[in-house]
């Protein structure tokens, strides 16, 4: 593993253990998750936080931005995006610089991906 990949494998478990913390980033939930109801979506991020199998095939650049799990018989992703702090539109150059980097998590319906 390499500095940078440890770096932002360290922001990304920071954020994922803290969600609501929203000076590590922002949490987004699709229309597929928030239809299922509240306590799906708090069941959701809960499996999230406590989320600790990554593996080669669901991490292979070893930085804990992505995972997959399954809920009351539906295949949940959950993903981290990397946006610019300057311009929101575009993508973080540097993920491992969170003054440089805005992280934004979705959780989704496999079948939304």
């Amino acid at each position: 593993m390499t500095d940078t990949a440890t770096r932002i494998a360290a922001l990304n478990d920071a954020f994922r253990k803290n969600p609501f913390n929203r000076s590590l980033g922002k949490l987004y939930m699709t229309a597929g998750v928030n239809a299922h109801g509240p306590e799906f979506v708090a069941r959701a991020i809960a499996t999230v936080i406590a989320f600790d199998a990554f593996t080669n095939d669901n991490d292979p650049h070893l930085e804990h931005d992505f995972g997959s799990f399954d809920l009351d018989g539906e295949k949940l992703f959950w993903k981290l995006d990397y946006y610019s702090t300057d311009d929101p539109d575009l993508g973080s150059e540097d993920p491992s610089d969170p003054s440089k980097t805005e992280r934004a998590r979705t959780i989704m319906l496999a079948e939304e991906y």
